[in-house]
């Protein structure tokens, strides 16, 4: 039993850590969205480059600056239409989620290490829960980023038609990839802590029938 509480607590850290890592990697890098226009840059011999990647922050032009992503808090007295309201709105909501999703991890970690040195039931169950509450939120937080870049494309097909979008490779990035490998690797987290939890109560019932 003491094995395979240890075995679960190394596994948790490593799973933890990672977890932790490739979201704070993801939210603060710019390659959630790629715009691969160079086949429209042969056509057209456009000087200033098309191409472009963008973050949840911030959107970057390749070989040229990168500039921030309008600030869905701050609109003031600017004038939107419906559709650009709604992105502002979903881009205002994943910016806000994720961020909390590392804030919960951070906790969890917090309260899975005491709960870990101190064999504690109890703490062992809220930490693996609050995990899997935190990767619910990551998911939601992806989950409403491809809608919105879903929804900003068919933006850009309105305003630029089809013909244009043809010369045009759009994916998304490594930076989303991470954040999904955030999410598989949180569910883990959540998942080995509810394990040792019962492990741990298990062991508690077996000293309690000897007792």
């Amino acid at each position: 039993m003491k094995l395979k509480l240890s075995m679960l607590s190394v596994f948790v850290a490593v799973v933890g850590i990672l977890s932790f890592i490739s979201l704070v990697v993801a939210i603060g890098t710019d390659f959630w969205y790629i715009i691969d226009a160079s086949r429209l840059e042969k056509i057209t011999n456009f000087s200033d480059p098309l191409s472009s990647h963008s973050g949840l922050w911030r959107m970057c032009k390749f070989k040229n600056k990168c500039l921030p992503l309008i600030n869905p808090f701050r609109l003031g007295n600017l004038n939107f239409t419906d559709s650009q309201k709604q992105l502002l709105s979903m881009h205002g909501t994943l910016v806000i989620l994720l961020p909390l999703s590392l804030i919960l991890m951070i906790f969890g970690g917090m309260t899975g290490f005491v709960s870990i040195l101190a064999r504690a039931y109890l703490l062992l169950l809220l930490t693996g829960m609050l995990f899997l509450f935190g990767a619910l939120v990551t998911l939601t937080g992806i989950s409403i980023y491809i809608a919105y870049s879903a929804a900003a494309f068919k933006d850009a097909v309105c305003i630029l038609g089809n013909k244009i979008l043809e010369d045009i490779d759009i994916q998304f990035g490594w930076s989303l990839a991470l954040a999904w490998i955030s999410f598989i690797t949180e569910i883990l987290t959540g998942i080995a802590f509810l394990v040792a939890a019962r492990v741990t109560g298990l062991k508690r019932r077996r000293r309690e029938q000897v007792i």
